[in-house]
């Protein structure tokens, strides 16, 4: 009984400890701040956002300019190809000393650094040319030129062989004239003959069948390959026989092999020059040249004993004096001389 009585007083005490502890939770319940999560869908954006479109636009243009490049390089041809690389090759030298420029060559002497001779010696040698000397791809008129070879442009004279003043028609059998001169007047015409026909009926050389020159002169028959904006004999600056040129000097060559007339070759150049600081000049170039077609046409069957003399004359003798870096100035003669 007194220990009923003992714990009956302990019974309100837990029950106002559970009150105040719930009191105390409600409180700190009531104390906590409120969070709120919200979850937004994506949808489809995160597939087809905008960065993609950047990366596509880059490769798609990248892809047009690599097309279109082997396109142009599939639609050109080997020399204009050569032409556009020499065009934007770094040019290290220009035709005009620094020293030249802005009027310090004395008052108000100085060249202007826009002039065309100042032009980098590269960019002479391409298309870029043609447009700022407009001329006529033949060739230059009548009355350039000043040397006796020049003047002989339009065939036989009164110094051609097998021709003198006594002499008559080819076709009428008359002329006082050695042997050996009508001998060389026969061969003459019958090599200009069979080189014009070989050009004219080779689809191989359609494109520069105009830059084979034959004219006679006091010497002989004077065959010359002549250089233009998108062909060129030899390599720029070097003696290396192109692929074409090489192609048309063989045929040249067995129209040459028959005959028993002596060989003399010639090598010209334009006024373009070499670096300050290298060892070479034109002089040397035009020999070169010379020497390298002398070459060509020995292992093609030319005897040696038939070459008289090889000889180069830098730019001193252009073809069209106007204008001294035409690319038709550089040139290489082959004389077939008289008996």
């Amino acid at each position: 009984m007194a220990e009923a009585d003992k714990a009956a007083p302990a019974a309100p005490d837990e029950a106002a400890a559970a009150a105040e502890a719930a009191a105390a939770a409600a409180a700190a319940e009531a104390m906590r701040p409120i969070i709120r999560k919200i979850i937004v869908e994506d949808g489809h954006a995160g597939a087809h956002g905008g960065a993609w479109k950047i990366a596509l636009a880059d490769m798609m243009t990248a892809m047009m300019a690599f097309f279109l490049l082997m396109w142009l390089l599939g639609a050109s041809n080997e020399d204009k190809r050569k032409s556009v690389a020499d065009y934007f090759r770094p040019a290290s030298h220009s035709q005009i000393v620094f020293g030249e420029l802005a009027g310090s060559n004395g008052l108000f002497g100085g060249k202007s650094i826009i002039d065309t001779d100042g032009f980098p010696f590269t960019a002479k040698q391409t298309a870029m040319l043609e447009r700022l000397t407009p001329q006529a791809q033949g060739g230059p008129a009548e009355s350039f030129g000043s040397s006796k070879e020049e003047n002989n442009k339009d065939g036989p004279s009164e110094q051609d062989p097998g021709k003198d003043s006594g002499s008559g028609s080819p076709g009428q059998g008359g002329g006082t004239g050695s042997p050996g001169q009508k001998q060389d007047k026969e061969n003459f015409d019958k090599l200009e003959k069979e080189i014009k026909q070989k050009l004219s009926e080779s689809k191989q050389f359609e494109k520069i069948k105009d830059q084979v020159s034959i004219t006679r002169d006091k010497e002989g028959l004077r065959i010359e390959v002549i250089d233009k904006a998108d062909f060129a004999m030899y390599g720029s600056g070097g003696s290396e026989m192109g692929a074409k040129a090489a192609a048309l000097m063989t045929e040249v060559t067995k129209s040459l092999r028959p005959l028993p007339n002596k060989l003399a070759i010639r090598g010209h150049t334009d006024s373009t020059g070499f670096p300050p600081e290298s060892m070479r000049n034109n002089w040397s170039l035009s020999t070169e040249r010379a020497d390298a077609t002398r070459q060509f046409m020995q292992s093609q069957g030319i005897s040696a004993d038939r070459f008289s003399r090889i000889e180069g004359v830098a730019d001193t003798n252009p073809k069209v004096p106007g204008n001294p870096a035409d690319p038709r100035n550089r040139r290489v003669s082959i004389t077939v001389l008289n008996q």
